[in-house]
């Protein structure tokens, strides 16, 4: 049986990012395994944390829910702290993502990747998608992770398709929702436009017969309600297009984008 593993920054990051993938995969017969690189725990605070209840006590019970709707196997935690949004002073802390030593990190994904023996490791683009401190480390250990494992599994960058997500900003001000629309091409975090242009992207993944468990997936991090109700609030017609396709960059594959299944080892 191959294996996957899927290497996210937060708990949701894999609900939004790669859950149709995962989902998929796990129909398909293959292992999937996420690690997650933080507890999350400068996401949002849920109103309803119970007494004693911390944060990432909920986040990690979200996590668990979010795996039990995709069938993934196995769920592993490197460990550091949430390094909070680009500028925040908790992207210098030490025990921030942010901060950990390249190498030192790069190993503890890679003991993973040598105990499941994986097959395929999936990040994050080189900006992370839109600049956040810990989705741009994600990249970086990554790399550093597969250059360590014991047998070098093959690398994707999970990615956002900023051209889909610019047809679907200018159908909203096409039908006058310009003032409930989000332009992908403004600045992000880090000055970059979000996501990736197809000319960019190598790979996309049909996921539309996998939408309900994408959906169950966002709807287990509840306690991230702003992101979780905005994305689950959009039309069943607009999701699907946002969504339905997972996208994907080979580093070292030629430029061109091709509709299919990168999930095998090469």
């Amino acid at each position: 049986m191959p294996t996957i593993v899927f290497f996210h920054a937060h708990p949701d990051d894999e609900a939004s990012q790669s859950s149709g993938s995962m989902a998929r995969a796990v129909a398909e017969g293959y292992r999937v395994v996420v690690v997650y690189a933080t507890n999350g725990e400068h996401g949002e605070v849920p109103d309803d944390l119970a007494p004693g209840e911390t944060v990432i006590e909920r986040r990690r019970k979200e996590a668990e829910k979010s795996a039990a709707v995709l069938g993934t196997h196995r769920i592993e935690w490197l460990g550091y702290s949430d390094s909070g949004m680009n500028g925040w002073e908790q992207n210098s802390h030490a025990a921030a993502f942010h901060q950990a030593n390249l190498s030192e990190a790069g190993l503890r994904l890679a003991e993973i990747l040598d105990r499941e023996d994986a097959d395929v490791l999936v990040g994050y683009d080189w900006h992370g998608g839109y600049g956040h401190p810990d989705h741009v480390k994600v990249h970086h250990v990554t790399h550093a992770a597969a250059r360590l494992a014991a047998r070098r599994p093959r690398v994707l960058e999970g990615t956002m398709n900023r051209d889909v997500m610019r047809r679907l900003y200018q159908g909203a001000l096409d039908a006058g929702q310009g003032d409930q629309a989000w332009d992908p091409d403004q600045p992000m975090d880090d000055g970059n436009p979000f996501g990736s242009g197809e000319h960019e992207i190598h790979w996309a993944v049909d996921v539309r017969d996998y939408l309900p468990q994408k959906r169950a997936a966002l709807a287990a991090h509840a306690s991230q309600k702003t992101d979780i109700e905005g994305l689950l609030g959009m039309p069943e017609e607009v999701f699907a297009i946002a969504f339905g396709h997972e996208h994907y960059i080979e580093p070292d594959r030629m430029a061109a984008m091709e509709l299919g299944w990168p999930f095998t080892r090469t």
